[in-house]
């Protein structure tokens, strides 16, 4: 990489443009600080925008919109046969992005930051040198480390034409038989577009279940609806190996002891995703990655070269966009000298399958694990009156609270749309909210909001749509 030979000065250098990035730099620019934003992608944004939450958002409203149109023969109403235009999906996707894209550097050149395209590297505690930019170094009073994450390199013995997630949500084609390799959001999201767009999709998962982190009676309901419309899904299995044919890929699979072999037309794998902490000269500054590749900080985001933050997927905590988000801001906060940390009780979880599947705060597993005895209410959307106008009752909602205070310790749900109700169950959280807050507090009839009210009631002992327990 060539590097320019300008020098520059700022304030606040901040490293990467994604979720935590960008508004780091709208934050810190808002307060009154000089910004300058370093990102080695033509188009600002990050993973999350330009190759992940969004365009799989996209792609996984437009099969929605397909189910729909296929249950929609249970309420009368038929449209007949759904035709799919790849070439038009491709670019409603693409259009989406690129407004999305430009809005940010809309807002960041309206707050005035400076954006450097190039890559950023550390050579001194106050320094950054830029390779392949017009500007060679830029020297910073404070720097925002934002780089994000990568995909996960394949494994051995992976033939590099296999699909990543990334390749996967360019729609290359539509597969007739497709392997995704990995049960987790990513797998599941993408191997259900694909299958709602007419692959027959078989998924290997090297765990005894799929989706891991989220409490066993949620990942049911999703589980229940997979197998609907995948081929198979394999646990506790693993491809052991992976070879080129004629048409596709011959995939050996180990599975309850024994090795097989299938032909697919392609393999996506989708086996997680690794901090981008390589190459950034963290050794010049003193900085040292721990085993996970994460950088440590504090309840300030500082890392232990104090004007020096770290936000996001970099820094320990799940790799989710809005927690990113709000570490930019306290990071942007601290520098610009006000009292802010990173307290949060909760940061949401969300899984975009369908039904999906959402949680926040503690899980009944983390609870079991804990040996901390909780108390739970469950209530089921069968017995919701909005779920049933829907004709979609595959799911729950339940509410994890402490036996003694009745304080809201946890929020799961899986459902159709509980993207949207996992938010006030995160507020709850945040605001140390009891069952009763839940429960006095009025939600509209007939949403599906109430059900959020109707598992409080049950935690509490007090249910009306349900038959309390028997006793």
């Amino acid at each position: 990489m060539v590097m320019g030979s300008l020098a520059q000065e700022t304030e606040v250098a901040i490293i990467g443009g994604g979720p935590g990035g960008y508004i780091a730099a709208i934050r810190a620019a808002d307060l009154g600080k000089e910004v300058t934003l370093i990102e080695e992608r033509e188009s600002l944004g990050g993973v999350c925008l330009i190759e992940g939450c969004i365009p799989s958002k996209a792609l996984i409203n437009a099969v929605d919109l397909i189910e729909t149109a296929k249950r929609a023969k249970r309420f009368g109403l038929n449209f007949g046969e759904v035709q799919t235009d790849l070439d038009g999906l491709r670019r409603w996707t693409g259009s989406v992005v690129a407004a999305l894209t430009k809005g940010v550097a809309g807002l960041l050149e309206k707050r005035g930051v400076e954006v450097i395209k190039g890559r950023a590297r550390f050579v001194g505690p106050n320094e950054l040198a830029i390779e392949g930019g017009g500007v060679g170094t830029i020297n910073f009073k404070h720097a925002i480390i934002a780089t994000g994450s990568k995909l996960t390199e394949l494994p051995p013995g992976y033939d590099q034409s296999v699909w990543s997630s990334a390749d996967a949500l360019k729609l290359p084609e539509i597969p007739e038989k497709l392997l995704v390799v990995g049960g987790g959001y990513i797998g599941m999201e993408l191997g259900l577009v694909y299958a709602g767009l007419g692959s027959k999709v078989t998924m290997v998962e090297f765990f005894p279940s799929l989706l891991m982190g989220a409490d066993a009676d949620l990942v049911d309901v999703v589980v229940r609806s997979c197998k609907k419309r995948f081929a198979s899904i394999m646990v506790d299995s693993k491809v052991v190996g992976l070879g080129k044919t004629a048409i596709g890929f011959a995939a050996n699979i180990e599975h309850n002891g024994e090795t097989s072999t299938l032909e697919f037309d392609q393999v996506l794998v989708a086996i997680g995703r690794k901090p981008n902490t390589d190459n950034l000269g963290l050794e010049t500054i003193g900085i040292t990655p721990n085993e996970q590749g994460r950088i440590e900080v504090n309840t300030e985001n500082r890392t232990s070269v104090p004007h020096i933050f770290a936000i996001g997927d970099v820094a320990p905590g799940p790799m989710l966009a809005h927690k990113a988000s709000r570490e930019a801001k306290v990071a942007a906060e601290v520098i610009a000298e006000y009292n802010a940390e990173f307290d949060n009780r909760a940061i949401p979880a969300v899984v975009f399958t369908d039904p999906e599947l959402a949680w926040a705060g503690l899980t009944e597993r983390e609870a079991e694990e804990q040996g901390r005895k909780v108390n739970i209410g469950r209530f089921p959307l069968t017995a919701l009156g909005r779920a049933r106008t829907m004709g979609r009752t595959d799911g729950l909602v339940k509410i994890i609270s402490d036996p003694e205070t009745n304080l809201v310790l946890g929020v799961g749900m899986v459902g159709p749309h509980v993207s949207e109700l996992i938010a006030e169950g995160t507020l709850a959280l945040e605001m140390g909210a009891t069952l009763e807050d839940l429960m006095v507090t009025i939600h509209p009839h007939p949403t599906l909001s109430e059900a959020i009210m109707e598992a409080a009631e049950v935690a509490a002992g007090m249910p009306v749509h349900i038959n309390p327990p028997r006793k």
